[in-house]
């Protein structure tokens, strides 16, 4: 509050220094109708993509409680964000939850086209505030053939360009269980370059015991166009992050108290006696260099570095990290047109290494105790790839091929006499094959043929139960798509994907009885489904008071089952993958008004999903509205919302096959938040 009680005055000062009308609609819900798609390096509309690729802009961001990316994401078809705990993230594209008990593995992640994924396959994508982000891109499905390993997708995140001009955004959000965020940023915008600099914070009390959150972080983008053929952009962030983790509840305790954390047992202390909690301190810096050597040879080199500090008290033991990693991406790309066909070819590589030592002690309520294990492992990966595309008048032919190998050093200090070891897995060729017809002006058909390499994640190697596993096999599959994107009457626009997907050598997650995980190869699933989404926009008179509507929906059917699965006596095979819903559904409804007023209306429905490979405890399905009513005008914002309107009892991230049944880690009940914005021009 007594932010708040800084911040109104501050708001009403810049609005009577403003000298200037502001021509810059804080808010907007108008959806671009030329998104440009990076991915794959296509730098094409979306419906000139042969890819299933979906786009998340400020457009959709902003239907949502700006605190959290969680809702925004969730409304694209078979995207599934869970945040545990507040500030606990884990991303499943298609599938791939099986493999995150916490964090984001098995998904690369780009930021402003440079890896933010470490080397040994970790994102901490919580370190990053959603005000970071001008959009993201999401790509489903296998995406090794220029990405490097991996089967569970790829996201690619974009910092926001700075204006022409100098301006200075700030914002105030507030909300239900002492949510609190306050961001400010300071854009200059010029002809030739441009500049970002912003100051984020964030914190909440939680809904449940034992989930406080804060998250501090500044950020700077800095782009520069030293000539006509040069651009320079550098990206420097440092993030402090806090969190409590309350750790996950029986079916027991989650209906009759699902505010409480977990409690003690006969042989393990509960999670607030543990003071669990994780702590991280991040420092990114990448710079990436644009080269045009002419019209028709152009080059793009990006060097990274990053710096991790991670504690976690956890109920268990207390993990302490410095984390050391420093990567390199360069492509090349070469375009010529020979009559009717153009042609576009490009090749590069991509470097990762990194030290990624990690010391376990006994936790002592939240501090140090006697040193349990002293690891140190050090990881080099590496992508060699290339792609060619040919277009000519309404078809396109996309190859791709990469070759991809990871290398692991590892060797336990702790352990006496312990001789250094190593994993190398031997590197593997995924090719991707895709093409494009477009019979009409305002239809497009395409298809695609992919193959994903997945090796083991460094935390599915030396897991939670202090094993070092050489047994662990890499993942491979092969996907097929076929997709269809149209619009009709140039007021609705629908995207339709079918696709198959077989994966070999599941990498599913165990837990023994005292809580650790581990991790094994499960043989073989089979994931099958369907991805929808369509949007409405009718063409309004310039009369009536509403200037803009939109009605949008989505979809996603997960036929996903394993195949031949058999751990010991049990036989697993035909049972639908673990922590999977079959189906989800979202929409809404935005509408604007001449005078500023907004209203958004949302709508997600979930499934039920099974919780263990047996498929013997089934999560209930629950339905999520949400609304967020504002008033915007030119330089001044205002608005209030409200999310889990029918106070669903839900877990937005469950302990897959947990030990006791510990499965449920409930999420917020009924809440609400209002916040305002404002800009300064000068």
């Amino acid at each position: 509050m007594l932010r708040f009680l800084v911040f109104l005055p501050c708001v009403f000062t810049l609005l009577k220094a403003s000298s200037q009308e502001v021509p810059v609609v804080l808010d907007t819900i108008r959806e671009l109708d030329e998104v440009i798609i990076k991915a794959y390096a296509y730098n094409r509309p979306l419906k000139e993509i042969p890819a299933s690729v979906a786009s998340v802009g400020q457009q959709d961001f902003q239907r949502f409680n700006i605190s959290t990316l969680v809702p925004a994401m969730n409304m694209v078809p078979g995207v599934r964000l869970e945040e545990r705990s507040p500030g606990s993230y884990r991303v499943s594209i298609r599938g791939s939850t099986l493999r995150s008990p916490f964090g984001v593995r098995n998904v690369k992640v780009y930021w402003n086209n440079i890896p933010l994924t470490d080397p040994g396959g970790n994102t901490y994508l919580n370190q990053l505030d959603p005000a970071m982000l001008g959009s993201l891109e999401v790509l489903r499905g296998p995406g090794s053939s220029l990405y490097g390993a991996g089967t569970g997708g790829v996201l690619l995140l974009k910092s926001p360009y700075p204006e022409e001009g100098h301006t200075l955004h700030a914002g105030l959000q507030l909300g239900s269980f002492g949510s609190e965020q306050f961001s400010v940023s300071y854009e200059e915008g010029k002809e030739h370059s441009g500049h970002q600099v912003q100051v984020m914070h964030q914190q909440a009390d939680g809904y449940r015991n034992q989930t406080r959150f804060s998250r501090d972080v500044v950020n700077s983008v800095f782009r520069f166009e030293t000539n006509d053929n040069q651009v320079l952009e550098t990206f420097i962030f440092y993030s402090d992050l806090f969190y409590e983790t309350p750790g996950g509840l029986t079916l027991n305790e989650f209906t009759t108290n699902p505010k409480q954390a977990r409690p003690a047992t006969a042989t393990l202390p509960g999670a607030e006696e543990q003071n669990a909690h994780v702590s991280l301190r991040s420092f990114y810096v990448g710079v990436s260099h644009e080269y045009a050597f002419s019209k028709k040879l152009h080059n793009q080199t990006s060097v990274y570095g990053n710096l991790v500090n991670f504690k976690n008290p956890s109920i268990r033991n207390y993990d302490h990290r410095n984390e050391q990693s420093l990567g390199a991406r360069s492509v090349t790309t070469f375009k010529q047109n020979a009559g009717n066909v153009d042609i576009t070819l490009l090749g590069g590589g991509e470097f990762q290494y990194g030290f990624l030592p990690v010391k376990s002690y006994e936790n002592l309520q939240g501090k140090e105790g006697a040193l349990l294990l002293d690891d140190e492992t050090d990881v080099l990966q590496y992508s060699i790839f290339g792609q060619g595309e040919l277009r000519w008048k309404k078809i396109s032919a996309t190859a791709g091929l990469s070759m991809n190998g990871l290398r692991y050093n590892f060797q336990r200090l702790s352990d006496a006499g312990s001789a250094p070891e190593q994993i190398t897995y031997d590197p593997e060729f995924m090719p991707r094959l895709a093409f494009m017809a477009k019979p009409g002006k305002d239809i497009s058909i395409y298809g695609s043929l992919s193959r994903g390499f997945s090796p083991p994640t460094l935390a599915e190697i030396n897991a939670s139960n202090g094993v070092f596993n050489r047994d662990l096999q890499p993942e491979t599959g092969t996907n097929f798509e076929l997709g269809v994107r149209s619009e009709f009457f140039r007021t609705v626009k629908a995207d339709i994907t079918f696709y198959s997907f077989g994966l070999k050598e599941t990498i599913v997650i165990r837990r023994e009885e005292d809580g650790a995980e581990y991790f094994v190869n499960a043989g073989e699933t089979k994931q099958k489904g369907i991805e929808f989404s369509a949007n409405y926009s009718p063409v309004l008179s310039g009369r009536g008071p509403v200037n803009k509507i939109m009605v949008w929906s989505s979809f996603a059917y997960n036929h996903y089952r394993f195949g031949d699965y058999v751990k010991g006596q049990d036989d697993f095979s035909g049972n639908q993958l673990t922590g999977t819903p079959q189906h989800v559904w979202s929409g809404g409804i935005d509408v604007a008004s001449r005078i500023g007023l907004y209203v958004r209306a949302t709508i997600l429905y979930t499934s039920k999903l099974p919780l263990n490979d047996a498929n013997t405890v089934y999560a209930e399905s629950y339905t999520l509205p949400g609304f967020r009513l504002g008033y915007n005008h030119k330089r001044f914002e205002v608005y209030v919302g409200g999310d889990n309107l029918l106070d669903q009892n839900y877990s937005l991230g469950h302990d897959l096959n947990a030990a006791g049944g510990r499965y449920y880690n409930a999420a917020p009940s009924r809440n609400f938040y209002g916040g305002m914005k404002v800009i300064l021009a000068f």
